[in-house]
C-alpha cells in the first residue's frame, strides 16, 4: 500500500483532541515531546504516542483516522474537485467511505484504493477523473473506475 492513504495512521486530529481535554487550540506547541503535522496549513495532528503523560488517557476515547484523508488535503492529492467528496450528486461520491471528526470530513483513500486494487508507489502523482481529461503518459499507470472514471499514477 502507497504512503497517501498511510499518511495518518499514527496520528490523531488535535481538533479532536483539544476539544475532549479542554485544553486551547496552541496548547500542543508548548508541549515539548509532542510531534505535530499540519495538512493544507489547515488541519493539524498530533502523534500517536506522544501526549504528555497526564493527557495520555485521552488516546483510548479519540478516533482513529487510519487510512483516511481530509477531503480537502485528498483532492489536491488527487488532483480533483473536492466536490466529489462533498455532494452525494456526483457519480463518485458513493464509492468512497466517508467519516466525520469534529466537523473536519474524512475520505477513506486506503479502502478505496484498495477495493480497485490501485497501488501508488512514493514519490508518485496520482490524477483522479473522468477517462476523457486524464493524461496518459508511457510511464503511468491507468485504473478504470465505474462512470467513465479512472485514476492514473504517474512515477
Amino acid at each position: 500500500m502507497s504512503y497517501l492513504p498511510n499518511t495518518l495512521n499514527s496520528f490523531w486530529l488535535w481538533k479532536e483532541v483539544s476539544s475532549k481535554l479542554g485544553v486551547s487550540n496552541p496548547a500542543y506547541k508548548y508541549w515539548r515531546d509532542t510531534q505535530n503535522m499540519k495538512l493544507n496549513n489547515k488541519y493539524v495532528f498530533v502523534k500517536k504516542a506522544t501526549l504528555p503523560k497526564k493527557h495520555e488517557y485521552i488516546e483510548s476515547v479519540l478516533t482513529d483516522l487510519s487510512g483516511h484523508l481530509p477531503i480537502k488535503f485528498a483532492s489536491d492529492q488527487l488532483h480533483v474537485n473536492e466536490h466529489i467528496f462533498s455532494y452525494e450528486k456526483m457519480k463518485l461520491h458513493r464509492e468512497f467511505e466517508y467519516k466525520f471528526v469534529e466537523d473536519v470530513k474524512f475520505v477513506n483513500i486506503k479502502k478505496f484504493f484498495r477495493e480497485n486494487g490501485i497501488y501508488v508507489p512514493k514519490n508518485s502523482i496520482v490524477q483522479l477523473g473522468k477517462v476523457k481529461d486524464l493524461d496518459l503518459a508511457s510511464s503511468s499507470s491507468f485504473y478504470r473506475l465505474k462512470d467513465d472514471y479512472g485514476v492514473v499514477i504517474y512515477e
